[in-house]
């Protein structure tokens, strides 16, 4: 069927086309569908109706379709109906819990990058992933195929240091101390990292407060050769792309597949060529790994992986029931860890845990001796060291190296959240305080966040401050802060939980 052309330039990051309802039924297809779009090349794009946004004779393009045809539109394109990719076939076979094969997979994998499978296709491959976890050699097809579908950042001289937590735990912002001591030791390691998704702030939007984070996966490489290491964003490096694309349907879906989690983790670690890697995995209430024999499995599971590989994995089961360090969000994580990195001043749970996953690295790569990774890594901390690695990697990032801990500035608008009893602080909800920093504004607000004053364990008295909310604008303090008095992300040993009935209904 010959239909004009109609630009749509909206970018929804597929190829995808809207017909009117009235052609779609001429040509047989429905919504979901896909249809040939032939000019002088040809694309496969899924299909959208309308009643009115397009006339009956038309065919609106997105602008991802016009850009994959490479013209400017003034004049007709044939359309036809398509066949369902063969991708989507081998997510049947999932669902009816038949295995792989490694060509399958490929398959799968080369039709999550290309666009060619529907976002509820890729839903029902991460469910029936999630309910039929994949075998060991499937896992193995997946990583080896999300590698290969992206750039991969190859070195010339081993080994290649790289680290990783699982996250879900506020204020983690240790690789910013991490990257500069092992880069200090005279290794190499390219830290490629997200940015948030559920949480208040991921190592990159913590970095962009100091440096830009978009590079190439050759400038990764040349920046790494030239000072040891970097702290950069993993998405604009094109690095196992069908990732970022999996992680978009997990979100809505709150779903997390055994498979997909190892997958995610060891193809970026395999993309940017690392061959020496530590897993941070947080364990205990409100993380996502709830107890240490869960971790245990995990990083079993994690270190079976890397062996297929060809990378060396070690994991650190870490507390994760509280706050890493005093801080929640961009401009405050990134104040208290330049604070750490200045002087040695800061929170021992900051210090220690980074010190401890340095100390391994270290190990690892074969400058401190076993036992004596953590006092080498403190001893770069306290001698200034990593602190003149970390100005060379925000030079080299294109920030300013001459910035300070008191540089960095918070959101002006605070507001104080107090203690209602004295007593002792036994309880944070790591979920609530990621929940109070996004409506105040993080990440995307890099002054929004969350300061702790009082930690669990620690003694407080009536009114005292515990957390004050920073936030840039002020009618998102207003909404942080009631929800913050609404379900408070603290517990004070004594102090009332609820009055059933409320007070409101009597």
């Amino acid at each position: 069927m010959q239909l004009k052309v109609q630009p749509l330039n909206i970018k929804v990051g597929k190829y995808k086309v809207v017909l009117n309802s009235v052609d779609a039924k001429e040509l047989g297809v429905n919504e979901g569908d896909r249809v040939r779009v032939r000019d002088h090349d040809s694309l496969t794009a899924i299909v959208d109706f309308t009643e009115d946004m397009i006339s009956p004779g038309m065919v609106g393009l997105y602008h991802e379709v016009q850009e994959k045809l490479q013209r400017e539109w003034t004049e007709t394109v044939d359309i036809s109906p398509a066949s369902i990719p063969k991708s989507a076939q081998v997510i049947k076979k999932l669902m009816n819990k038949q295995k792989l094969t490694q060509e399958e997979i490929y398959l799968l994998v080369n039709g999550i990058v290309d666009e060619s499978l529907s976002d509820i296709e890729l839903s029902a491959f991460m469910t029936a992933s999630y309910i039929n976890d994949m075998s060991d050699d499937e896992t193995e097809w997946l990583t080896r195929a999300m590698i290969d579908t992206g750039e991969k950042i190859e070195f010339d001289t081993h080994p290649v240091m790289d680290k990783h937590s699982i996250g879900g735990v506020p204020g983690n912002k240790i690789s910013l101390l991490v990257v500069p001591i092992v880069a200090a030791n005279g290794l190499m390691i390219p830290k490629t990292s997200s940015r948030a998704i559920t949480g208040a702030g991921g190592t990159s939007d913590l970095m962009e407060v100091l440096a830009p984070v978009e590079f190439t996966a050759s400038e990764v490489r040349s920046m790494t050769e030239k000072v040891g290491g970097v702290l950069v964003w993993g998405g604009a490096t094109n690095i196992a792309p069908a990732d970022d694309k999996l992680i978009r349907i997990e979100y809505p879906l709150s779903i997390d597949p055994h498979c997909q989690l190892l997958a995610s983790i060891m193809a970026k670690k395999g993309s940017v060529g690392a061959d020496q890697v530590v897993i941070d995995i947080p364990t205990g209430e409100g993380t996502k790994i709830k107890n240490v024999q869960e971790g245990r499995k995990l990083a079993r599971d994690l270190i079976n992986l890397g062996e297929r590989l060809g990378m060396n994995i070690e994991c650190a089961l870490t507390y994760g029931s509280s706050p890493v360090g005093r801080t929640v969000g961009p401009a405050l994580e990134v104040r208290e860890a330049l604070k750490v990195l200045e002087s040695m001043e800061g929170p021992n749970s900051l210090i220690e845990k980074s010190t401890s996953i340095a100390g391994m690295l270290l190990e690892m790569g074969g400058v401190a001796i076993k036992g004596q990774g953590r006092k080498v890594a403190e001893d770069t901390l306290r001698n200034g060291y990593a602190l003149n690695k970390m100005k060379e990697i925000i030079d080299i990032q294109g920030g300013d190296s001459n910035v300070t801990s008191d540089d960095i500035n918070a959101g002006e608008y605070t507001h104080k959240l107090t203690a209602p009893t004295d007593g002792y602080l036994i309880e944070f909800n790591n979920k609530r305080l990621i929940e109070i920093a996004r409506l105040a504004g993080a990440p995307n607000d890099k002054g929004a966040g969350v300061l702790i004053h009082k930690k669990r364990g620690e003694s407080v008295k009536k009114d005292q401050a515990v957390l004050t909310i920073h936030s840039e604008k002020e009618y998102k303090l207003k909404s942080a802060v009631k929800s913050a008095q609404m379900n408070s992300p603290i517990m004070i040993e004594g102090m009332l939980l609820e009055r059933v009935p409320s007070y409101k209904e009597l």
